[in-house]
């Protein structure tokens, strides 16, 4: 048999590792197959090849080829040869390999669609039929209360299926807790149908936090500003405060400015760790709606001698 330089074949040196020879051989056997290459490619080179790499990914296999390689002149003494060596056979032209690394090879090529052929030489593989094209993914936008983001829970959504139908869909789905505006949740499969008999792409719902009447958000911090008499805020007291888990009583000290503010631990949104509730005291003062008010503001005015502008 004619000898062959394996190294050569796969354009490495002789002192190449492992790595070297393995992207030389998955070069080269994309250049080379007739499958891949649109040209045709060229199926004798790709044999050679496939018969090189074969030869010295293996330890003892290439030990052997580097020790008798070059007086290598029949294919019998070659086999010989390398019979005390790891059991090596020799590698013919035409002789089965069994190809560990093909299917990585050409799993990377055809992403999974591509089988080898049973028995075929040199793991020469053949196309299975294309995969049905997956659907479209789909994007919606959900609002949901701010109690919905802060207790989560199901929900029932109803969606167009598809982007040219009017047929809608129903939903049941699961919103976490503290979920965020911004904050996408994958549902998957449940995107718009393939046209091809494929899976349907996936759901992907981003969530939008609406407005509340009493409660505004910083991160998973909860903003409350809360209403106080003039009284309340001179003379100190314990008021009730809402919040999102319900009513709590939060004590004030007496002399309270609008603008101070004080936090009420663990009362913000669910996470890790949870948000707080920022209290923001406001003080509202009594309308003058007649003379008794007017004059009970005349009184004042004649009593205190304070003027809140006095820096």
């Amino acid at each position: 048999m004619k000898y062959q330089d394996y190294y050569q074949i796969l354009g490495v040196s002789r002192a190449a590792d492992k790595s070297e020879i393995k992207k030389a051989y998955r070069k080269l056997a994309r250049k080379y197959h007739p499958d891949v290459n649109q040209d045709g490619g060229n199926e004798e080179k790709f044999k050679q090849v496939n018969e090189a790499y074969e030869v010295l990914k293996d330890d003892d296999k290439r030990q052997a080829y580097d020790r008798f390689g070059a007086d290598w002149k029949h294919g019998q003494q070659f086999e010989s040869a390398g019979a005390g060596v790891g059991g090596f056979r020799g590698a013919h032209a035409g002789d089965q390999f069994s190809g560990g690394d093909f299917s990585d090879f050409f799993e990377s090529i055809f992403g999974g669609g591509y089988q080898q052929a049973q028995g075929s030489p040199f793991g020469q593989g053949q196309r299975q039929r294309p995969r049905p094209q997956r659907g479209a993914d789909l994007l919606l936008k959900l609002d949901i209360t701010l109690e919905e983001a802060y207790n989560g829970g199901s929900k029932t959504i109803q969606f167009a299926g598809s982007t040219d139908s009017s047929e809608m869909k129903k939903l049941k789905i699961n919103i976490p807790k503290g979920v965020k505006t911004g904050q996408k949740i994958r549902l998957a499969k449940q995107g718009q149908a393939s046209s091809g008999g494929g899976e349907s792409g996936d759901l992907l719902l981003e969530m939008n936090v609406l407005a509340h009447r009493l409660f505004r958000l910083d991160q998973r911090d909860v903003i409350l500003r809360l209403p106080v008499t003039p009284w309340e805020a001179a003379l100190g007291g314990t008021l009730k405060v809402p919040t999102l888990a319900g009513s709590v009583e939060l004590k004030i000290k007496p002399g309270m400015q609008s603008g101070q503010k004080m936090r009420l631990k663990g009362k913000g949104m669910p996470g890790t760790p949870p948000g707080d509730q920022i209290v923001e005291i406001m003080i509202h003062v009594p309308p003058v709606d007649g003379d008794k008010a007017q004059q009970f503001y005349r009184d004042m005015q004649a009593r205190f001698a304070f003027n809140p502008r006095s820096f």
